[in-house]
């Protein structure tokens, strides 16, 4: 019997390996639009990130979802992932 690799991914933040399915997927599309990808089959450049804010605020601070999407991102968009994070908890 073969057991299933399970898919691990970087948080952008504290920069640990985690099961994919404990990240939220943030996601730059064709079309350069920064948006939160639930569903993780959203087409484009993805980065992870932890479900914590902690996590968030010190990848914004080091601008490693800037890096990892490579584009610059608007504060707004900064907004709506911390709303999305305090909504999640």
């Amino acid at each position: 019997m073969k057991t299933r690799k399970i898919p691990m991914r970087k948080c952008m933040g504290c920069q640990e390996m985690k099961n994919k399915k404990e990240l939220i997927r943030v996601v730059r599309t064709p079309e350069g639009e920064i948006v939160i990808d639930r569903t993780g089959k959203r087409s484009g450049r993805g980065a992870y990130i932890c479900p914590q804010s902690a996590c968030l605020e010190k990848a914004i601070r080091q601008k490693a979802l800037e890096r990892a999407l490579e584009t610059a991102i608007d504060a707004s968009v900064y907004q709506t992932l911390r709303e999305e994070l305090a909504a999640d908890v």
